[in-house]
């Protein structure tokens, strides 16, 4: 996969940053993980089933192709857990924890087109949406996943396409992307409230922004009732890793600081169990969000906080 990006990249505006790109990438493949044999092991398996074409078909990224439904469950199985999708390969539906296309339903109308553009997905997961977007007619839209197992998933997933989209991504953080202004579109979905410093993930987004390019910002947001932030004590819905929960207009403020314009929030929903939920691909006797709630108020959290919500905001550089 990453001689193909290369390959590709290089006839396009990532040109510059592409060797730097791939050489980052092999480092970060190179680690020591006692994982990756079963994940490698997977993809071999994989590569023996007849590749197919790929096209979305709501929900689904989907990929028409005649295969053995127990094989390929298998050697997807040994990829758990699959959190971003859903994907149909074949008749088989691999529903992931995420019903990603609600997510991209209620931005797709808000977003300047991507035909021709340059795009990057922080923090893509499996590429679900890195997909998406290639398929709106991106010249390229490169996801960055640290954690590797999302970017076996991504190549299990690759390996199955028959002549790919131009999608790829690669195991790295936003703050080892070169900084260099190339990126027509930025979406960082899910991704803000896990940040330690929320400032400084907005201005590494900016850094690699084209001018007057537009940054799609999907993240947990608290209503104003409850005021302008809250910093979590312990867990959040669960979560351990959960900084900061802004209001909107908090959030709207923090845009404004980092020098973004044209600020604009397109929506706010309350995440749901139709949404986010539990299946046989994230694992065996495996939670999700009806697990994370107040039994006795779907309002608030397990903790006592208010419940998940999420906004998107649309701007400028």
């Amino acid at each position: 996969m990453l001689k193909d990006f290369e390959k590709h990249c290089n006839m396009t505006h990532l040109s510059t940053i592409c060797t730097q790109l791939v050489e980052l990438s092999k480092q970060a493949f190179g680690v020591n993980n006692g994982n990756i044999p079963k994940w490698e092991s997977a993809i071999t398996n994989i590569q023996k089933i007849q590749p197919g074409q790929v096209n979305f078909k709501h929900p689904y990224v989907a990929i028409n192709t005649d295969i053995n439904n127990v094989e390929l469950t298998q050697a997807l199985k040994q990829l758990i857990p699959w959190r971003k999708g859903p994907y149909k390969i074949g008749e088989l539906k691999l529903e992931s924890e995420w019903r990603g296309d609600m997510k991209w339903d209620r931005l797709k109308d808000h977003i300047k087109p991507l035909q021709g553009k340059t795009v990057l997905d922080v923090g893509s997961g499996n590429g679900y949406f890195t997909y998406l977007m290639a398929m709106q007619g991106a010249e390229i839209a490169l996801g960055i996943e640290p954690f590797l197992l999302f970017n076996y998933q991504f190549q299990a997933i690759r390996t199955l396409i028959n002549q790919p989209p131009k999608a790829y991504v690669l195991p790295l953080k936003l703050e080892q992307m070169p900084e260099a202004s190339l990126f027509d579109s930025v979406f960082s979905m899910g991704v803000l409230y896990h940040q330690k410093d929320h400032n400084l993930h907005l201005q590494q987004l900016m850094n690699v922004m084209a001018d007057e390019g537009e940054l799609i910002l999907e993240t947990l947001i608290i209503d104003k009732q409850h005021g302008d932030q809250i910093i979590p004590e312990d867990r959040y819905a669960r979560m351990r890793n959960v900084w900061c929960l802004p209001s909107t207009d908090t959030l709207h403020s923090w845009l404004q600081t980092a020098g973004f314009k044209n600020i604009k929030l397109v929506d706010v929903t309350k995440t749901t169990p139709a949404e986010q939920r539990a299946t046989h691909w994230i694992g065996d006797n495996t939670q999700s969000i009806k697990d994370f709630l107040d039994p006795n108020d779907d309002n608030l959290t397990i903790e006592g906080l208010p419940a998940p919500k999420r906004a998107v905001f649309i701007c400028q550089k």
